[in-house]
Formats: C-alpha cells, structure tokens, sequence
C-alpha cells in the first residue's frame, strides 16, 4: 500500500469535498476500522446535519480541496457573466456533464453549469430536472463564495443573483 502525501488541513479548516461542497473540520482522530488503525478527518456539514469521515492519506486522491482564493471566487464571478453556452447534445447527456461538473468540486466549472442553466423570469421554464442540477450547482457555489467572503450565506446569495441579474440585463 502506497502512502500519498498528506495534506495539511486542521481542525476548524473549511474544506472543499467535490460531492458535498463546503464542509469544516471539527477534529482529526484515530479509529481502528477492519484491524488497520486510520487517522481520520472529521467533517461536518452543517447545513445537510452530516458529519463525513475520511481518512487522511487517501483527502487528496478523492479531491478534497481548501476553499478557493479569493481571486478564483472572481473568476467564477465573472464566468456567470458570460453567454451561456448550451450544447445541442439531448438532455440526458448534458445532464450528465453538468452532475460530473458539480461533483468536481472545481468552483470555476461549477459556476459554468449556473451560468448555463440560469433562467430569466422572461425565458421557459425550467424543467424539473433541469431546477435540481441548477440549484444544486448555485448552492455549491453560493457555500464556497460565503466561506471564502466571510459573509453568510443569504449575503453570497445575493452577490451571485446580483450577478446573473446583471447578465441578463446586459
């Protein structure tokens, strides 16, 4: 078995799991799982009332991340400002990209699939399927734009709406 490097996360660190979004670390423990003793990240996410374990030699393989800098938050920021770009693909496939592109946990492809499944007051309605992918992506990505801000969750929500407001009126 091959030790990978372990990364340097602390208790009371937010972290980034790609197929939760924002999560803290409440402690960091030993447990003895099947005979092999492993040291464990303990993360909680508060608002799913979830607490994750994972154990820390395997954090970076899985894609567990910091939050993003600030300057990477801009980035998305201003992704959601651009034209959306809808493929010509049937649904089911693009359904399917956009789930892989939340489950990344890469903010920026994140903040892609909002952009390209935002709807306008004025435009057509949302099939149901289509609403679950989009708020599932504008919730991951309002968490991470919250944590990194420091402002709570509500304030990060309307930092992004403003955003795609201000795209459709442009």
């Amino acid at each position: 078995m091959t030790k990978s490097r372990k990364p340097e996360f602390r208790p009371n660190d937010f972290v980034v799991y790609p197929a939760h979004g924002v999560g803290k670390i409440i402690s960091i423990e030993e447990q003895q799982i099947a005979g092999i003793e492993l040291e464990l990240f303990v993360i909680s996410f508060e608002k799913d009332k979830m607490t994750l374990r994972v154990p820390t030699h395997k954090a970076i393989d899985i894609g567990m991340r910091a939050l993003s800098a600030p300057d990477v938050i801009t980035k998305a920021l201003d992704t959601l400002k651009g034209k959306a770009k809808v493929k010509r693909a049937m649904w089911s496939r693009r359904a399917q990209e956009y789930e892989q592109k939340i489950n990344s946990g890469d903010l920026l492809s994140i903040a892609e699939v909002v952009r390209d499944l935002h709807r306008a007051d004025d435009q057509r309605e949302q099939s149901y399927s289509e609403r679950q992918l989009y708020e599932a992506a504008l919730e991951r990505l309002t968490r991470e734009v919250a944590a990194v801000s420091g402002v709570d969750e509500a304030g990060a929500a309307k930092q992004v709406g403003s955003v795609l407001v201000g795209r459709v009126a442009a």
